[in-house]
C-alpha cells in the first residue's frame, strides 16, 4: 500500500499528520515572523496540492474545528469586550473606520486588477489574518478560492503589518488621553507605619479600587482591615496596587517601614487559592463578602500570566488564583469556599459547552432576508462567536456557569483551529498550486499589500489624533488585524500594560466587523 493511498484511506490520519508538520513549521522564526497556527494551513496547502484526493470528506471536521474556536474566543472575550465598550469606545470607533476603510482598497484595487470578488474576500481576509472571516467567506463564496488567496496574502499581513508596529512602538508622542501604564512595574506590596487618624474612604485610590489594604497591627493585635476601618495614628497597615498608585497612598498614610507586616503569620495568614466551586465562579468579589464571612479579604488575583488588583467589581473565573488574607483559624474554610482543586479547573463543563455550541450553531442558521432577494446569515463562523461572547459576558445564569477554565479554554481553541486549518489546507491545496505562481497570485499579493497598508496607516495616524499612547495603538493595530504575531513583537519592543489592554478591547471587535464587511466582497 503506498502512503498516499493510506493516507486517502485514513483522513483522520492525514489531518493529524498534516497538525503535527504544521505545528513543527508554525514554530519556526524567519526573523520577526513566526507562522503559529497557520503552519497547519501551509502544511496542508502543500499536502492537498501532491494529492487533491486527500481533501475531500473533511468539510464536517472543517465545520466542527471553525466552530470550537470561534466559540471559546468569544466565551473568553464576552466580559471583556462589554467592559471596554464603555471605556475605549472611541478606539473602537477608529477600529470599525479603518476596517471599512480597508475593506474599500481591497474592492477597489481587485476591480481595477479584474480579480473576481471571492479572490477579493480571500485576500483581505489573509492580509487581516482573520480565520472566521475567511471560513465566512468560504461559506459565502460556496468555493475554495477565498482559501486560496487567504494563504497567499497571509504571510504579506504579518510582515507588512510588524513592519508599520516596528516604526511607530516605543515612540514618545503626545498621550493627552492616555493613562500610563505600570505593567513594568505590577502589583507591590508596602507596610506604612499610620502618621494620622483617617478613614479608608480618604486614602488616595482606595474608594475607586486602585488600592487594597490588608494588614493591621494595632497595640501588637495583627488583624484584617475591616472595609469601614478608621486608622489611627501609630497603626501600622499593609497596603497593596500597582507602585505608583501604592506609593501615593503610602505617602498620604505615612513612613514606611522595614518590616513587612506579611511576614508574621501568627494570627493572620494569606495563601494562593484556586478558584474551582462553580458557586463562587461567576461572582464578583463584592458578592462573595469575604470580610462578612471569613473576617478576611482578597487583596490579588492571578488570572494566566497577569496579576490583577482584587477589585470589588471583579468577576472570578475558573481557574483564578486568588491571594487571600484571613485570619489564620479560618484559611481551611476559605480553602473550602472557594475550591482549591487542581483537577476540576482542567476539566469541561460538557452540559454548558454543549447548549452554548448547539445556540451558536443554529443562530447561525437563521438566514435574514435582505433587499434585492438575497439573505445574510452568521453561519458556523459567526454564530457561536456571538454567542459565545453573549454568555461570557453573562458569566452564569442560575446554577448554569458559561465560562470555562482558562487552560481547558485555549486547548479546545486550539485544536479547533488547527483542525480547521489543516482540512482548509488540505482541500485547497490543487487550486493552491494553479494560482500561486500565475498573474492571479501577484495580484492577490497587491491587493494584501493595499489591505495592510491603508489598516496600518489609518488606524496608527486615528490612534495618535485620539491622543491615545503609541504602546496602546500599537496593541489595538494587533487586535484589529487579530495576529498574536503582531502583539508578541509590539511587547518584544515595549514594556506596558496598554499594549495588552488595546489588544483585548480590539480582537473580538475586529472579528465581528470582518464577518459582515467579507461578505460585502464576495458580492462584487
Amino acid at each position: 500500500m503506498s502512503i498516499y493511498h493510506a493516507l486517502e484511506s485514513s483522513p483522520l490520519l492525514t489531518v493529524f499528520l498534516v497538525v503535527a508538520a504544521g505545528t513543527a513549521l508554525g514554530a519556526v522564526r524567519f526573523g520577526p515572523l513566526r507562522f503559529g497556527a497557520a503552519g497547519a494551513l501551509f502544511t496542508g496547502l502543500v499536502l492537498g496540492a501532491l494529492d487533491p484526493a486527500l481533501g475531500k470528506g473533511l468539510a464536517l471536521l472543517q465545520t466542527l474545528g471553525l466552530a470550537l474556536f470561534v466559540y471559546t474566543v468569544g466565551l473568553a472575550a464576552g466580559s471583556t469586550f462589554v467592559r471596554d465598550l464603555r471605556r475605549q469606545y472611541p478606539l473602537m470607533l477608529v477600529g470599525i473606520g479603518t476596517l471599512i476603510a480597508a475593506t474599500a482598497a481591497a474592492g477597489l484595487a481587485g476591480i481595477a486588477l479584474g480579480v473576481d470578488g471571492p479572490m477579493i474576500a480571500g485576500a483581505f481576509t489573509g492580509a487581516q489574518t482573520s480565520t472566521p472571516a475567511l471560513a465566512a467567506a468560504s461559506e459565502a463564496a460556496g468555493s475554495s478560492e477565498p482559501a486560496v488567496a487567504y494563504s497567499l496574502a497571509y504571510p504579506i499581513g504579518v510582515i507588512v503589518s510588524i513592519l508599520a508596529v516596528a516604526a511607530v512602538a516605543g515612540r514618545a508622542w503626545p498621550a493627552r488621553h492616555d493613562q500610563g501604564g505600570n505593567s513594568a512595574e505590577g502589583l507591590d506590596a508596602a507596610s506604612v507605619l499610620v502618621s494620622k487618624e483617617t478613614s479608608l474612604c480618604e486614602v488616595p485610590g482606595y474608594a475607586d479600587q486602585r488600592v487594597r489594604l490588608s494588614y493591621l497591627e494595632r497595640n501588637d493585635e495583627v488583624r484584617v482591615v475591616r472595609p469601614d476601618e478608621v486608622l489611627r495614628q501609630g497603626d501600622r497597615v499593609l497596603v497593596v496596587g500597582q507602585r505608583a498608585d501604592m506609593e501615593v497612598a503610602a505617602n498620604y498614610l505615612g513612613a514606611g517601614l522595614d518590616q513587612h507586616l506579611a511576614h508574621d503569620r501568627t494570627y493572620v495568614d494569606f495563601r494562593r487559592i484556586v478558584v474551582s466551586n462553580r458557586a463562587v465562579v461567576g461572582h464578583t468579589i463584592s458578592e462573595l463578602d469575604m470580610p462578612g464571612r471569613f473576617g478576611g479579604v482578597i487583596t490579588r488575583v492571578r488570572r494566566g500570566d497577569v496579576d490583577l488588583l482584587g477589585r470589588d467589581d471583579l468577576t472570578l473565573e475558573y481557574g483564578d488564583r486568588v491571594l487571600a488574607v484571613v485570619p489564620r483559624p479560618r484559611l481551611r474554610a476559605v480553602r473550602a469556599f472557594l475550591g482549591d482543586s487542581e483537577r476540576k479547573i482542567s476539566e469541561v463543563d460538557a452540559l454548558t459547552m454543549g447548549i452554548g455550541m448547539a445556540l451558536g450553531l443554529a443562530a447561525g442558521l437563521i438566514k435574514i432576508p435582505l433587499p434585492g432577494g438575497g439573505t445574510f446569515g452568521l453561519g458556523a463562523a459567526a454564530g457561536p462567536l456571538v454567542v459565545g461572547m453573549v454568555l461570557g459576558a453573562l458569566e452564569r445564569t442560575g446554577p448554569a456557569v458559561w465560562g470555562m477554565p482558562r487552560a481547558a479554554n485555549l486547548t479546545v481553541r486550539q485544536l479547533g483551529l488547527l483542525f480547521f486549518l489543516a482540512t482548509v489546507g488540505l482541500s485547497s491545496g490543487d487550486d493552491f498550486a494553479a494560482a500561486a505562481w500565475s498573474a492571479t497570485g501577484l495580484k492577490v499579493g497587491v491587493i494584501a499589500i493595499a489591505v495592510t497598508a491603508v489598516t496600518a496607516a489609518a488606524f496608527l495616524g486615528g490612534g495618535r489624533l485620539l491622543g491615545l499612547s503609541a504602546a496602546r495603538t500599537c496593541g489595538a493595530f494587533a487586535g484589529v488585524v487579530g495576529q498574536p504575531a503582531i502583539l508578541d513583537f509590539a511587547n518584544s519592543r515595549v514594556t506596558d500594560d496598554r499594549i495588552e489592554s488595546g489588544y483585548a478591547a480590539l480582537f473580538a471587535l475586529g472579528i465581528i466587523v470582518k464577518l459582515v464587511l467579507v461578505q460585502v466582497l464576495v458580492g462584487l
